[in-house]
């Protein structure tokens, strides 16, 4: 038992750090080595590697994940914001090498190789933008006669750019969709609203109209007959048959057949082999998570704190809800992870950084703190 009356580091952050949000991360984390020990084996076979190669290599990642996760809680609001314009400014000038180093997958330059270790630049582009926004709308609110609302939108102008020339579309969606949330939360005016509705649907039917891929995607989706929906459709018969309890570990065929079971589809695998009871635990996990911080999120005094804490909320509710609504065939096919359950390093590391600082931010601090980092004005200043 940890306590309070010890005067470490530690300790203090035990005793503010939200532990319901904690542990409900962890058990995220859990259920993603479970579901990596069910989906990967088959795909590792597949590709001639050993077993448990994907199984492994996920267990890896998630331990410097969780030092990421922990180091970064332990950061003041002030230390979040500067971490994140590095962050940032670093993932801007990898996505800028990517376009013209980064190999070509499926037609799209998302990845980039350092050092030995793929890295995709655009997953902790994410939290730092977010965090970026998020000052940027706070001080519109505390100094109005800042233009911090214009510099937000060039922002995203600029970010969204970027993606749309790898292309990545559904990090484009994801990041565009997070940012309006933001800026709603910020009191945007309607005039707004209806200009950045009809920029999306112009950007959608540009989208269309001039990406091939992006045309067969929407158009599979509006009509299945239309051309391959071999994956998808495997996906929704493995919720059938897996049904409430599921087949049994090691008993589902899905992930024999689909090249992307161990990432992209491994709700659907889940949903096979443990049911769809161990579906809905895991929506209720990612329920609980997003609603836990989001009412850490209301009650915080200070504006950045709150804008923060709630984007970076809805950016993991978001990509989840993506990845899932994927794999029920409820929206058009996008490269998603699921959260801490798919495979992959920058997903896992980026997510272990964006929960970090949620953590941080949704930290119980005195009130004298916040004063001394700026948060909250003292008594008597203007």
């Amino acid at each position: 038992m940890v306590s309070r009356a010890q005067r470490t580091p530690f300790v203090s952050w035990w005793w503010t750090v939200d532990r319901l949000l904690l542990a409900a991360v962890l058990i995220v984390m859990l259920a993603g080595v479970v579901l990596s020990l069910a989906a990967s084996p088959p795909v590792a076979a597949r590709l001639g590697l050993d077993a448990f190669y994907f199984v492994n290599r996920h267990v890896m990642y998630i331990l410097p994940a969780i030092a990421v996760m922990i180091a970064t809680s332990f950061l003041s609001p002030r230390q979040i914001r500067r971490l994140s314009l590095a962050v940032f400014v670093g993932s801007i000038i990898l996505l800028v090498a990517t376009l013209f180093f980064g190999a070509e997958i499926k037609g799209a330059r998302r990845w980039i190789v350092i050092l030995g270790v793929n890295i995709q630049p655009s997953e902790f582009l994410k939290p730092a933008f977010v965090i970026l926004t998020s000052w940027l709308f706070a001080e519109s609110a505390r100094k109005p006669d800042v233009p911090a609302n214009t510099f937000a939108l060039m922002l995203l102008l600029g970010v969204l750019t970027l993606l749309v020339l790898q292309p990545d579309f559904g990090q484009a969606m994801l990041v565009a969709l997070v940012w309006g949330a933001l800026f709603f939360m910020a009191g945007m005016r309607l005039i707004w609203v209806a200009g950045l509705l009809g920029a999306a649907a112009v950007g959608l039917l540009g989208a269309y109209a001039t990406i091939p891929h992006v045309a067969r995607r929407i158009k599979r989706f509006l009509d299945p007959a239309s051309g391959d929906t071999f994956q998808v459709d495997m996906a929704i018969d493995s919720f059938m048959r897996g049904g409430w309890f599921g087949r049994g570990p090691g008993e589902g065929t899905v992930k024999r057949v689909l090249p992307d079971s161990h990432a992209d589809f491994v709700f659907a695998v889940g949903a096979e082999e443990f049911g769809i009871v161990l579906c809905l635990i895991i929506v209720a996990l990612f329920a609980f998570i997003v609603i836990r911080a989001l009412t850490n999120a209301m009650r915080n005094e200070d504006a950045f704190a709150r804008f923060a804490t709630a984007g970076l909320a809805m950016l993991f509710g978001m990509q989840s809800a993506i990845n899932m609504a994927v794999n029920l065939a409820l929206i058009p096919a996008k490269g998603m992870t699921l959260p801490f359950i798919s495979y992959g390093g920058s997903s896992m590391i980026s997510l272990a950084f964006g929960t970090g600082m949620l953590l941080a931010l949704t930290r119980e601090r005195p009130k004298a703190e916040l004063v001394g980092e700026g948060l909250i004005l003292a008594p008597g200043r203007a």
